[in-house]
């Protein structure tokens, strides 16, 4: 499967792994699934550690390349199709974020991993075995 990461699967996945079930540790760690990850995620990771809600003890370049390295993650990047897809993309919150991760899912044809309630079983993604895996949050 080819899976999008949400930025908290990502950042848990990280630096608070015991957020995540054994059955999504398990789905990020086969070598089955492609994982894939937005730059929209890193820019709010960004705003997570510059409102100092999250804490990176070193560069942080060096943390996201070693993250990309460690998880052999692929950048599904933000492209005029994902820009296009926005349009499209209605969602029952007024996150960006989550705008643009949805839309990215929707144009690059990918599985979105997440445990946001108000993201899973969404109609304009495909209903994914993986997304029943996830915790609530």
């Amino acid at each position: 499967m080819r899976l999008l990461l949400d930025t908290h699967i990502w950042v848990w996945n990280e630096l608070e792994p015991w957020r995540i079930t054994s059955e999504v540790h398990r789905e990020l760690a086969s070598t089955q699934n492609e994982l894939f990850l937005s730059p929209v995620s890193v820019w709010e990771l960004v705003l997570l550690v510059e409102k100092k809600k999250l804490k990176i003890d070193t560069d942080f370049a060096a943390w996201v390349d070693a993250s990309f390295d460690d998880m052999q993650l692929q950048e599904a990047p933000f492209t005029r199709a994902v820009a296009h897809e926005l349009r499209s993309t209605v969602l029952p919150h007024r996150d960006p974020g989550d705008r643009f991760i949805v839309a990215t899912a929707r144009v690059y044809g990918l599985t979105l991993v997440t445990s946001n309630n108000l993201l899973l079983n969404l109609p304009q993604l495909p209903n994914a075995p993986s997304l029943e895996l996830l915790p609530n949050i």
